[in-house]
């Protein structure tokens, strides 16, 4: 959606080349290595911010190498479990877990994974043992949940809002600060767990090294696109939120977000597969 309303704006070709592999790093080592001119532009999100602590040895340093340009969303996750599982609020979740510690089979798209994270935040500040079961990737962590075999799963809502909608999954809390207008229905975590928070967000960076004009400019056109209501309208039918912030704020918001996520990964000991 940013790609199109940049081709618009700018009146030139914008390509979304994808490049899977490593967990997003295959994609930040080709921009890293790009020249620093404007025309390559890297789609970021929370797993940079997480990889920068999940993975010892990367060829490159995220905050170091990648520029912030422009964030665009930000997108809870959501606590999901199947319908037949007895809890069907935060509250009787957190006491059907302490009273049968390590036997909730939480599952994700992966080690490092944000969901993964979303879940280890909530072990550690609801005091509650969950099994976490990687898997590679969402479907099949979806499907095991659909089936059962697994308990819950902290789901990027994107993923998951239609079982939400058609009753496949019960939504017991969004991860947010805020309730979700695409699902209004359903408790901010924070309500039963203080100060829990855990999303995910998008945005673009560039290689380091980008004349400070071109970043503005692309950031200008990015919030202005950001501001139409119809694209805010396509966010939050996602069940986002359109995420308008000026390079410096970025900055700070990627450098707050990986010492947030480090953290994390060290207290609960995490690796990468």
């Amino acid at each position: 959606m940013i790609g199109q309303r940049l081709q618009e704006r700018l009146g030139q070709a914008v390509i979304v080349e994808d490049r899977p592999g490593a967990s997003s790093n295959v994609a930040t080592e080709a921009v890293v290595r790009s020249a620093a001119d404007g025309y390559t532009l890297l789609s970021i999100g929370s797993p940079n911010v997480i990889n920068a602590t999940l993975y010892g040895s990367l060829n490159y340093n995220f905050i170091r190498d990648i520029a912030p340009v422009a964030s665009t969303a930000s997108l809870p996750d959501i606590v999901v479990v199947n319908p037949d599982f007895p809890a069907k609020t935060i509250p009787e979740f957190i006491a059907y877990a302490k009273a049968n510690p390590g036997k909730v089979a939480m599952a994700s798209a992966g080690n490092g994974t944000s969901g993964h994270m979303a879940g280890e935040l909530f072990k550690m500040m609801a005091g509650v043992d969950l099994l976490h079961v990687p898997y590679r990737g969402g479907p099949p962590a979806v499907t095991d949940l659909l089936a059962g075999r697994v308990q819950v799963l902290f789901d990027v809502v994107t993923n998951s809002i239609e079982l939400i909608r058609t009753g496949k999954l019960r939504a017991l809390a969004v991860t947010s600060t805020e309730r979700c207008r695409a699902l209004p229905d359903v408790p901010v975590a924070a309500e039963f767990v203080p100060g829990y928070e855990a999303t995910y967000w998008t945005g673009l960076g560039a290689p380091n090294g980008v004349p400070a004009d071109i970043v503005e400019k692309l950031n200008r056109e990015i919030n202005t696109a950001l501001a139409d209501p119809a694209l805010k309208a396509r966010i939050a039918d996602m069940g986002g939120t359109a995420l308008a912030l000026s390079p410096l704020e970025f900055g700070k918001f990627i450098g707050d977000e990986t010492d947030k996520w480090a953290k994390v990964i060290r207290s609960a000991d995490i690796t990468a597969d």
